[in-house]
This record gives structure tokens, C-alpha cells and sequence, in this order.
């Protein structure tokens, strides 16, 4: 088990999401950079499926109450236990009584721990993942214990760790595909679009990310329709908005762009003021 001695900032427990229920309105949610929720997962040879805990620019303290194996992954992060620096994304013991803590990141926005054998929290419709009105708590609260996998340390002996491949956090270009409406803009507006830098501004959550940058531009209202996590949409007055892992399942607006898997992962790391570049990909690349 593990107490929370302070939650950090929006601290939740996710895994690979809540698939199969959005025909019926319920969001995906799971790990807003699933690439770096992986990397932690694997340093354990955890499931794919493992429950995480991901914090966000500002990490949790908890004690650990049984001895496990953790790691670490995401944005740059300080970590320590017992106030003794570790090293992340690594492998890293820790003891019955430990107390872990994690401060600010260097860069990034998003970080995740990781535990032997997952979190064992509440499971609702499949999935661990937090989301409102669906799981009991929307985030980590003082004082909460959760428990986590009886997979003894002692089996696990394997010195693993990964390095961090830089561009992930650092590269300020984002892959997309053409959205269903994207042809319906004039071709000009395509152009523009395609080239124009978005800035991410303080309003964007773990719902959706709100961009700067395409205020000259506007797209009529279409009839309710489907749209997914990466979902570009863009209303008659020029406000873009990128659907993240907690969004809804239908809306009214253009859907001008769709981001691959990868750059919603990018975008997850990307703060308040960080601009990035559009990189329009074809179905037919490979």
C-alpha cells in the first residue's frame, strides 16, 4: 500500500483507457502521453494495461507502507526517496516506510509513476482510468491509501532503464492527418492552416487543448458527429481546439485536422506559451 502525504497537482491514477463505451458517451481518458506511461510500465515488465499514476507539473509525496519496485518516466521531473535523489526512468527499489517525493519538472508537463505488477484501484468499465462522475474520485486526495500488486520485489531482479529520446519533449512539430471537413475549407485556408504556428494557451486540460493561431480563419457548424482523442476542431469564430483523452465522444465543430497517436503524446508535454508546427501527413504514407 501507499499513503498520499501531499497529491501534487491534478494527480490521478490512468492505464490504456476506457475503449468500447464511446458509442454510448463515455470518454477514453487514459494517459494524456501514453508513450511515456508505457516506458514506466515497461521498465517493470508491467501489463500494457497496468494502472499508473500521472501527475502534472508539480509530483506527489507518498509513503510506501510495503516494499516494491517503482519507475519514473515522462517530463523531467526531480525525484528523490527519503530525500535521496533517484534517477528516472529506471528501475528503482523502494522499502516498506520509504517516502517519496517529486518536485517541478525541468521541462515537460506530464509525469508517471509506475509500481510492480500496477496499481490496484477501482476498476470501472474496464479501466482504472479517472474521469468524473465515472470513478469514484477525479484525482488523488490527501491522506488516500492505494494498493498496489502483491507481486513480491524479490522475483524482480532485472537492472533495467531506458534513455529518453529528447525530441519527444524538445521537437515542436506535430503529425496530422486531414480531418473529415478539412476539404471543405477554401483551398487557401488549407494552406494557411497547414503552415500556421499554434501556440497552447492556459485554458487547455486533460479535455481538450486550446490553441492560438488560427483566429484568421473560421469553419461553419456541422451536425453533431463523432470525434476521438487528436480531433482538430475549429468553430465559426476561429477557435481551434485539440480534443485530448478526457474528451467528449461527439461535437458540432469542423473537425479541420486529426493528430496521430505520437503528437498527442507530444502535445500532452507542451505547457502554457509553447508553440508548435502542423506537419500534414496523407492516409496513403506509410
Amino acid at each position: 500500500m501507499v499513503e498520499v502525504i501531499k497529491p501534487g497537482l491534478f494527480t490521478t491514477i490512468q492505464d490504456k483507457g476506457r475503449t468500447g463505451y464511446r458509442r454510448v458517451g463515455v470518454p477514453v481518458s487514459g494517459a494524456m502521453d501514453a508513450i511515456s506511461a508505457a516506458m514506466a510500465n515497461k521498465l517493470l515488465d508491467n501489463s500494457t494495461q497496468a494502472a499508473i499514476m500521472e501527475f502534472t507539473m508539480m509530483g506527489p509525496r507518498l509513503l510506501f507502507k510495503k516494499p516494491t519496485v517503482i519507475a519514473i518516466s515522462g517530463a523531467g521531473f526531480h525525484a528523490k526517496i527519503n530525500n535521496v535523489p533517484i534517477e528516472l526512468d529506471k528501475a528503482t527499489e523502494v522499502s516498506e516506510n520509504d517516502i517519496l517525493k517529486i518536485d517541478h519538472p525541468d521541462f515537460g508537463n506530464y509525469g508517471y509513476l509506475a509500481v510492480l505488477g500496477g496499481f490496484d484501484t477501482q476498476e470501472v468499465l474496464e479501466s482504472r482510468s479517472y474521469y468524473n462522475n465515472i470513478t469514484e474520485k477525479q484525482q488523488l486526495v490527501k491522506g488516500q491509501v492505494l494498493n498496489f500488486s502483491n507481486v513480491s520485489s524479490e522475483v524482480f531482479k532485472r537492472n533495467a532503464s531506458f534513455s529518453i529520446d529528447s525530441t519527444h519533449f524538445s521537437d515542436d512539430t506535430i503529425e496530422v492527418f486531414p480531418g473529415p471537413e478539412f476539404n471543405l475549407l477554401p483551398k487557401k485556408n488549407q494552406q494557411k492552416i497547414v503552415a500556421s504556428t499554434l501556440k497552447v494557451r492556459t485554458q487547455s486540460n486533460r479535455m481538450a487543448y486550446v490553441m492560438e493561431g488560427m483566429e484568421a480563419f473560421s469553419a461553419k457548424e456541422i451536425i453533431t458527429a463523432p470525434v476521438q482523442p487528436g480531433t482538430v476542431q475549429l468553430t465559426p469564430s476561429g477557435k481551434c481546439v485539440v480534443l485530448m483523452r478526457d474528451a467528449q465522444t461527439t461535437g458540432g465543430y469542423a473537425r479541420i485536422l486529426q493528430l496521430t497517436e505520437q503528437a498527442i503524446c507530444k502535445l500532452a508535454q507542451k505547457r502554457a506559451g509553447d508553440t508548435v508546427q502542423i506537419r500534414l501527413k496523407s492516409y496513403n504514407d506509410n
